[in-house]
């Protein structure tokens, strides 16, 4: 991809709002690559690729900012197409590891321009 189309891919494609959202697509969009969903939002167009979200959370795991405990809670509740509750009592500590999960992602995400 030249840099005239690669500027033009991204003016046009779509930022997520939160880590959240970005995470969910992420899944999603992994099922539907796997032929476990159907995708039926075709005409959106998002600023990475799922491989660029896969990669992002690989290299902040590596680099010790993402824990097990953390990646195993948003592969629980990512399973679940949903975050934990704090004030549910069996979900609050998978909350509190969520939250801070989420806050490294937005993070690391806002600085490559994924989120506003």
């Amino acid at each position: 991809m030249n840099t005239q189309n690669a500027t033009e891919f991204t003016s046009n494609a779509e930022k997520f709002q939160s880590a959240e959202q970005l995470w969910f697509w992420f899944l999603y969009s992994k099922s539907v690559r796997n032929g476990f969903a159907q995708n039926h939002n075709v005409a959106t167009r998002r600023v990475c690729e799922i491989l660029d979200v896969e990669t992002l959370i690989t290299k902040l795991y590596l680099s010790g900012k993402l824990t097990d405990a953390q990646l195993a809670v948003m592969k629980k509740f990512g399973d679940r197409r949903r975050a934990p509750h704090q004030y549910i009592w069996a979900e609050n500590r998978a909350a509190a590891l969520w939250r801070s999960a989420m806050d490294v992602i937005d993070s690391a995400a806002k600085q490559m321009g994924w989120i506003d």
